[in-house]
């Protein structure tokens, strides 16, 4: 089926593309490089310095961000202590930079994949080692486009019978579609 994976054997997986879908996917991960950006704090081009480079210690204001780099301490949406706003800030301080580099590395894997079909669509097989890779950035853009959206587990039922003039169709189409993707990906990878 065009635009899930299947098993390709050997925990690889496949996955053939129009040119329309290769395009919407190659877009969506784009704009994820573009939301994720560099990171506060690590412009510098000395890997030593990098390497020992501290990251924000406050979570972003923008709530996609937020969901992709959320708090590691406290619960989500409610209002937390002293000593937990502290635990979360040195966590957030010591692991965020990495957190955005492996996001960007997740969709510049996705982005170099489809750029090997040349701007058409066709068949991708992913190597084993590189499905985690594809997986992250199915997730991250499924948890931004929800975020966006502001999703719940309650509303995703509702997303189904969208009216085709309500303005969120196409987002939610590509939440759908992305959610798809996620599940046969993880279907091929264990087969």
């Amino acid at each position: 089926m065009a635009g899930l994976f299947e098993s390709a054997g050997g925990g690889s997986a496949a996955i053939a593309l129009d040119e329309l879908e290769a395009s919407i996917l190659r877009s969506l991960e784009v704009q994820m490089l573009e939301l994720i950006g560099p990171g506060p704090g690590s412009e510098s081009d000395d890997p030593l310095a990098a390497l020992f480079a501290e990251g924000p210690s406050e979570a972003p204001s923008d709530p996609a961000l937020a969901r992709l780099f959320p708090d590691a301490y406290g619960e989500p949406g409610e209002a937390a202590d002293p000593q937990t706003r502290e635990l979360a800030a040195e966590f957030r301080r010591y692991t965020e930079l990495d957190l955005r580099a492996r996001k960007r590395d997740d969709a510049l894997s996705v982005i170099r994949a489809l750029d090997d079909l040349g701007g058409e669509g066709g068949a991708l097989k992913v190597a084993p080692p590189e499905c985690p890779r594809w997986l992250g950035a199915l997730n991250d853009l499924r948890l931004t486009l929800g975020a966006r959206l502001e999703v719940s587990e309650e509303d995703e039922e509702g997303l189904y019978g969208l009216p085709d003039s309500d303005p969120r169709k196409p987002l939610v189409m590509a939440y759908l579609w992305l959610g798809g993707m996620q599940e046969s990906l993880i279907e091929a990878m264990t087969d």
